[in-house]
């Protein structure tokens, strides 16, 4: 093979590039302008949305006028310290004709002979003292039988006269 037959080598010099081919005409440059137009117009929409968002978020929360701390502290469910104390307390006496043996129904724990024991009013269901009072604490109702221990309530009215 003769080196004149082989292809020939093109070698590129920066001056023989026409810089022609990289200029901007009319159209092309107004569609770049047109487009850059819109996409700001877009993105200053989007940012007016969420900050029309958010300033209307903060103006219809109710707690809007107040300074922004934590909200306040929703009312106690359970019974009141004085009514949980009053509940009466009285020591276990397991029956003699019994085969079960009793148990705090919470913890799950059996009561021994001369344990103290905590009676809730209208249902009798007895409790071991610290159990169910954390439990009435939280909760305002029997954890068995979620009869209602509210002063209000029918059954406890009856039991305190």
């Amino acid at each position: 093979m003769k080196p004149e037959d082989s292809e020939p080598t093109t070698q590129w010099h920066y001056t023989v590039l026409d810089d022609r081919s990289f200029q901007i005409r009319g159209k092309t440059l107004f569609f770049i302008v047109v487009i850059f137009s819109a996409l700001l117009v877009v993105t200053l929409l989007l940012l007016y949305a969420r900050w029309a968002c958010r300033y209307r978020h903060v103006a219809a929360s109710p707690y809007a006028s107040q300074p922004q701390t934590a909200p306040p502290n929703p009312p106690p469910q359970g019974l009141d310290a004085v009514a949980i104390k009053g509940l009466p307390v009285i020591s276990h006496k397991s029956a003699p004709s019994s085969d079960m043996a009793a148990e705090c129904s919470i913890c799950l724990g059996v009561f021994e002979d001369g344990e103290k024991v905590k009676v809730l009013p209208g249902c009798s269901h007895c409790y071991h003292p610290e159990c169910v009072d954390r439990w009435l604490s939280a909760q305002p109702s029997c954890p068995l039988c979620r009869a209602s221990l509210r002063v209000d309530s029918p059954v406890l009215k009856v039991v305190v006269e």
